[in-house]
Parts: C-alpha cells; structure tokens; sequence
C-alpha cells in the first residue's frame, strides 16, 4: 500500500486525474491511525491520576507526615484512587467503599500479598507472621492454626478464668490509687499484656514490676509507630544498607526486649517437660499448662511437615498477640474511655446500662457482655472516629488487575485509608460527630468482619486482622469492667483533647491522664 502510494506522488505530474484519490488515501491513512491509537488506550487502562513527585525522590510531602490526613486531602484533589511515588515505590491510595470492595473481594486473591517495611519484618522473625508472611501455602498454614485452633471459642472460653484474674488484678491496683490521677494508657496496656501472658504461658507483671511494665509498654507503642513511619530503605532499597534514619537500628533494640521474654518462656517451659520426661512421669498440672505456648511448642516438635512449625514461626506468633494484640486493645481501650469523658451524656447511659444488666453489687462477667448493647455500640463509634490501623496494612497485588477503570500494576503497594471512609460525609451523617446511635440504628453497617466497606476498623477479605475474635472479647471486657467500677473524670485544671498520633497503629498524642473514683457500693469487691 505504502509503495504504491509513493509511486503514485512521484507520478503525479503524469496523472493529474489522481491527486483527489491519493488526498482521500490520505486522509483515510490518518483516520485509520488516530483510530488505532485511541483504540488502544482504550485496550490498556492508564494509572490513576495523583500528585507530581521529585525525579528519583518521588513524593516529598510524604516523609515526616500525618499518612492518613496527608491522603485525605490528596483523595479531594485526585479522586478516590490515586497514585503517588514514594522513591522507587508505585503507590496508590484507595478511599471508597466501591472501590475496596474491588480490592478486597472481587479481587481479594490478587491483592492478598503484602509488602513488608523493614521495621515489620525485623518485628515478625523475618514474616514469619500471619501480618507479613506472603499469601501462599505457608500463610494459609500459619492463619488456620492461628484462627482455628488457638482462637476458637471454645479455647478462648477455656482461657477466661485467666484473663478475669488479670482484669481483676489492675481494678484491684487501681482502687489502691483511687482519687489521684492515673495513666489510662498505662493501665490498659498492663491489663491487655497481663491477660496475654497468661494465656499463652501463665506468666504477668507484678506490681512491684511497674517500671519494667513501663519499658516494655513504651517498646511496643514505638514498635507500633516505627511500622508505619517512612522509612528512607523502604522506598530506596538499596539505601537499606547505611539505615539513614536509624530505623532498623531502633527496631532491633525494641524487638530484641520482646524476644528476651519469648526466649526465657519457651526455655523455661521445656526444661519443666524434660525434666517430666526424664523422671519418667506425667507433668504435674501446674507443670503443663495446655496454653499458647504448649500447643505451639507441641508443633514445634510436630515432624508432620503439614502441620509443624519453626520457632521463628512460633515466635512470630507470639509477636503478633502480644505486643500488636495488647497495643491495639489498649489503644481502643483509651479511646473510648477519653470520648465517654468528652460525652458526659453518653458516659451516664453507659453507666445505667452497666447498672442494670452487671448490677452494683457484681463484677461484670463475660456473659454479661453480649447484653451491654449501648457500650457495644460507644466501642463501634469510637472504632468509626479513631480506628487503630487507619490505613489498616497495605497491600500488594501479584499480578496487575484494573481498579476503577485503572490499572493497578503488579507489586504496587496499596493503601486502603480506612479514616477517611470512617469520616465522608458522603457515607455518614455527621461523621465527625460522636454518635452511638448511629450503631444502634443501622447496626448491619458496622460489622467488625469486614462485610460492609463503608466500615473496617479491622480490614476485610483474607487479610482481616485474625486476632479479632480475642481483641473484640478483651476490649470490651477491660472497658465494661472499667467503666462499671469506677468513675472517670480529668484532673482538675487539665483540658482533655483528642489529637493523635500517626503510626501503623494511630494513638493519642498526649495519654489520657484521668482520676479513678470507686462505683460500687460493696467495697469488699475491690479486695
């Protein structure tokens, strides 16, 4: 076609008559082409739209920020999908309910991976969690062990004689400080670790330990904070090596407190069996514990490869409740408790209601709580206003998938922010408002289970927070117990505020300081 186009123009001058032929073939030519093109952007999405970065460094604004509120504002300007470079990393923030759902089931699959900072694998033994462990074969082991065997009913309800005992033991601790100011962050974080240890082997802080409860207190929350902080190494991999920022350097000091006290608990229990072992006798029973830590250690030694795991597995599992468990209840626990002093009408329904169902004369139970329906409903808010994870932990696809008419290529890291869901006015009526009701009202639209996408305090699909079923019965549970036997209020000439701080867990920017008064008319409960 083309020669015989270029054949005609040479022969123009002997073949007038054609020159509106070939001015037609032309046109034609240029018509077929523009056509081709659009067609083939129409073929092969384009990426979303989002803000110009720095050559090489990418988005600047995003060191040393407030992530969550950053991407809130960027999402009015670029729409509810967006890219972002951070360095070398392809980014993209997602923030509608329309959209999750494309990501978290109708392509939960693909977007099932994850791309771990390195605080979070330094954290996790490598991955070797539930958190960060890649999607495959080894994380489906690690999660049906996790869900289905460890956090059961029926072994959680085993383990509620031991997390009374410990919830028991700080209002015990707290009536001793009644009428004097009190570290609510403190003594929710205590209260959660306290309850940990002893379900997984029997161990707790005592009193006269406060200082080192302290420590280990503060290691967690920066633990936590340290996972969500940009990192330089992360979006410049090969930066990793001279650990700019110091990061990886902290992380280790941190991790190596926790992994001090896993090492001395799995010790411990094993020279209690083998000394069973070599006496040639059954373990006496406050020997064997058939806790956490057992039933780990008992796959452990599993050679069943199907269902054994490394200790570097059975550390992380350990990791995950313990100081990512206990971190996030506290955090809840504060939250909640610093909106109810911020609401004295609110805190006075809560009350009422404890009185009515728990009674004055009682500790509140665990199946008492199913029936606190309104402080149910003050926990969902508080999580609708101030989730722990507000852009819960980021995704990454294994192979490139269109979200939104966009194209979403592999090994993108993805954000889903769940703040600034909770907080669209075009999902929610005044969402900056601290409304129970709301749950009370339309209770299917706050599901903790990641069924509705306007909602996800605990994410959805396959990477849904798996610790749910223990978190959910130890907030409440510290928070009923809490509130029905004291009363909170701010010290006084302190002004309570509600700022917080941003982290792969988002916490208050000043701990909620507030005095302790005694409820119930029986003191000798608080013996």
């Amino acid at each position: 076609m083309w020669w015989s186009w270029w054949h005609a123009c040479n022969q123009m001058h002997e073949h007038v008559g054609q020159v509106p032929i070939l001015i037609v073939m032309t046109a034609l030519a240029v018509l077929w082409f523009a056509w081709t093109n659009k067609k083939s952007r129409k073929a092969s999405p384009r990426l979303p739209p989002g803000p110009w970065g720095l050559p090489i460094v990418g988005y600047l604004p995003y060191l040393g920020t407030d992530l969550h509120k950053e991407f809130t504002q960027l999402a009015k300007i670029y729409g509810p999908i967006y890219k972002l470079w951070l360095g070398s990393k392809l980014c993209m923030v997602v923030s509608s309910p329309s959209l999750v759902k494309e990501v978290v089931r109708d392509h939960d699959l693909t977007f099932t991976n994850r791309d771990p900072p390195i605080a979070g694998k330094i954290v996790t033994y490598g991955g070797n969690d539930i958190v960060f462990q890649a999607y495959g074969s080894v994380w489906m082991k690690l999660r049906k062990i996790f869900v289905s065997q460890m956090l059961g009913n029926s072994v959680l309800d085993g383990l509620y004689s031991l997390r009374r005992e410990q919830v028991k033991n700080s209002i015990r601790q707290v009536y001793g400080k009644a009428g004097t100011p009190v570290d609510v962050s403190k003594l929710a974080f205590l209260t959660a670790f306290n309850a940990s240890l002893s379900m997984f082997w029997g161990g707790s802080l005592q009193q006269d330990q406060a200082d080192y409860g302290a420590q280990l207190r503060n290691a967690a929350t920066e633990i936590m904070v340290l996972i969500g902080s940009p990192n330089i190494s992360d979006i410049f991999p090969p930066l990793a090596w001279f650990d700019i920022q110091g990061i990886e350097k902290q992380m280790k000091a941190l991790f190596g407190i926790f992994d001090r006290i896993f090492d001395s608990a799995i010790e411990q229990r094993k020279k209690i069996m083998a000394a069973a072992k070599a006496e040639d006798r059954q373990p006496q029973r406050n020997e064997e514990r058939k806790d956490f830590l057992q039933f780990l250690l008992d796959l452990n030694e599993n050679e069943n490869s199907a269902t054994s795991i490394t200790i570097a597995q059975l550390k992380g599992m350990l990791m995950v409740i313990v100081v990512g468990g206990t971190d996030t209840t506290s955090t809840m626990v504060e939250w909640t408790i610093a909106e109810l002093i911020q609401h004295p009408d609110i805190m006075h329904k809560v009350r009422e209601e404890l009185i009515q169902v728990v009674g004055l004369n009682n500790w509140v139970e665990e199946f008492h709580l199913p029936k606190l329906t309104y402080l149910n409903a003050v926990i969902k808010e508080t999580c609708r206003l101030h989730p722990a994870l507000p852009l819960l932990v980021p995704r990454c696809p294994s192979d490139s998938r269109t979200v939104g008419g966009y194209l979403v290529p592999k090994g993108t890291r993805i954000f889903i922010n769940a703040w600034s869901i909770h907080r669209d006015p075009s999902v929610w009526d005044n969402p900056l408002e601290f409304m129970p009701e709301r749950v009370l009202n339309d209770p299917s639209k706050f599901d903790f289970y990641g069924n509705s996408f306007e909602y996800l305090p605990f994410g959805s699909g396959r990477r849904m927070c798996a610790g749910l079923p223990l978190g959910e019965r130890m907030l409440i549970y510290i928070l009923a117990s809490f509130l029905h036997c004291f009363e909170w209020k701010m010290p006084v000439g302190v002004k309570l505020e509600l700022s917080d701080k941003f982290g792969i867990v988002t916490k208050k920017m000043v701990p909620l300081v507030a005095v302790p008064t005694p409820r119930l008319p029986n003191l000798e409960l608080y013996a």
